[in-house]
């Protein structure tokens, strides 16, 4: 599960369908249709649409008084959950079930960032964030895309066995602290990381989070480039785009609880 440090994306998603090239360049197996770098990179910026388009109707009704965020958000995130579980398991639906968790995500990233934009945003123009948390967050979140996909093509940053491990350790770590804190929230009513403690400790957590999710990055994008290389079949490239969008999505929401935090100090 960690061997990425992403539940729907790992080596053995793509070691299954063997080395397609011999030692001297010659194919060991032919496909009609298999996964492209391109092609996961088109698959995953239409999802980032579906992602957007049903944020975005959830933002109106929310920030109009016409919705329930706390029902949109965690209706999607139910929703969204039980689809990656689908898709983790049996990736020949990602084609079906990836834009579903797109537009499910989307519902709950619109209620929410609306919540958030409300509380600690600066200002909107035709509904949207205006230089707001939300935008905010948005641009750090690309922007760490960007600055990943450039380490890793220019492999300044290399792709080790030793870095997976380490990496993949610091996940298991932040998958065990999110589980605490849902259960003693859940049972107890104990947030370990509230937002409304922007103590040095709390912005600390954030912060180490959020280098975990950047470095996760890095991981899929050298198993996206590991299975395009092997010969994975064509609907790889919906399971390596919806593997890509679930670190988004993680990367955004850290940094709109940084945010929050650092304006909450103020």
């Amino acid at each position: 599960m960690f061997s990425s440090g992403n539940p729907a994306l790992n080596e053995k998603t793509f070691d299954q369908f063997g080395q397609r090239y011999t030692p001297d360049g010659g194919l060991t197996q032919a496909r009609p249709e298999t996964m492209t770098v391109t092609g996961t990179i088109w698959k995953t910026m239409l999802l980032l649409v579906a992602v957007v388009a049903s944020a975005t109707f959830t933002w109106g009704m929310t920030t109009s008084g016409t919705g329930n965020p706390n029902l949109w958000a965690i209706g999607g995130v139910i929703v969204g959950f039980v689809l990656s579980l689908v898709i983790g398991f049996k990736p020949t639906l990602a084609p079906f079930l990836a834009p579903l968790f797109a537009v499910a995500y989307g519902l709950a990233l619109g209620a929410i960032s609306a919540v958030y934009e409300a509380q600690f945003g600066t200002g909107t123009a035709g509904g949207m964030p205006l230089n707001g948390i939300v935008a905010q967050a948005i641009g750090l979140t690309f922007g760490t895309l960007a600055a990943m996909l450039i380490l890793y093509a220019t492999r300044i940053i290399t792709v080790t066995q030793k870095f997976r491990a380490v990496v993949s350790v610091a996940i298991g770590g932040a998958m065990l602290f999110y589980i605490a804190s849902f259960v003693l929230g859940l049972a107890f009513g104990i947030d370990l990381d509230p937002i409304a403690n922007a103590s040095p400790l709390s912005i600390g957590i954030s912060v180490v989070l959020l280098i975990v999710a950047s470095l996760k990055l890095l991981l899929d994008f050298d198993l996206i480039e590991h299975g395009s290389a092997t010969g994975a079949p064509k609907y790889m490239e919906w399971y390596g785009g919806f593997a890509l969008l679930v670190t988004l999505i993680w990367l955004y929401l850290e940094f709109l609880r940084l945010l929050a935090k650092l304006q909450s100090r103020d």
